[in-house]
């Protein structure tokens, strides 16, 4: 398969469904096969969520209805439109901000669409695609080009496709794109007993 590998360094074992996923900006000129798509959605379908409430929604687009891919692009705001127009399947997450069983505030609605998003991620990288989520969207332009409800708000971006390869891309991303993973080591947000003191599950000691 194209596109580059940048399999996580870990300090313990973890799945290689998520030792190997990135967010690439490059992607190939590959459409997703029906069925994998679907499937990804599937995934998303089956996340966990506060009291069953499953508040995710999302606005797909395929480069086989140009329209309605466009019309998604389009909440994307400039930057992540420029890369992101290259894969085959754009989207948006929205949330529904109410519980249905009470009619209360959910808390924790944004939480549960993220969720089921990286679920769909994980999912992408089993078959060999590739996900890049985004903050930088337009929701009252999502709002205003798709009808969303009052009570539901866009959340994010999302471009899938099959991974491409980095000299595609324009010259200011390129760099980014090859450029090494880095994360917080453990220490720095698993705490214990109070804020900032380090739990022993990831210091060692006692």
């Amino acid at each position: 398969m194209s596109g580059l590998k940048k399999t996580a360094t870990t300090s313990a074992p973890i799945h290689t469904l998520i030792s190997e996923r990135w967010s690439p900006r490059a992607f190939a000129n590959r459409p997703i096969e029906a069925q994998k798509l679907r499937s990804l959605f599937e995934a998303a379908r089956w996340a966990a969520s506060s009291y069953n409430g499953q508040p995710w929604y999302f606005i797909v687009g395929t480069k086989d209805h140009p329209e309605d891919y466009k019309r998604v692009l389009d909440c994307f705001v400039e930057f992540n439109q420029s890369w992101a127009k290259n894969a085959p399947v754009v989207a948006l997450s929205v949330a529904k901000l109410k519980f249905d069983h009470n009619g209360e505030l959910n808390r924790h609605a944004f939480h549960d669409v993220g969720a089921a998003s990286a679920t769909l991620t994980i999912q992408a990288e089993e078959l060999g695609l590739a996900v890049h989520q985004m903050g930088g969207i337009l929701p009252e332009k999502a709002r205003e080009i798709f009808g969303i409800p009052e009570g539901y708000e866009a959340v994010a971006g999302i471009a899938i496709g099959y991974p491409g390869e980095a000299h595609t891309l324009p010259d200011h991303l390129k760099a980014p794109e090859v450029a090494p993973r880095e994360r917080k080591a453990l220490d720095s947000f698993v705490f214990t007993g109070k804020w900032g003191k380090v739990s022993p599950v990831v210091s060692g000691k006692s």
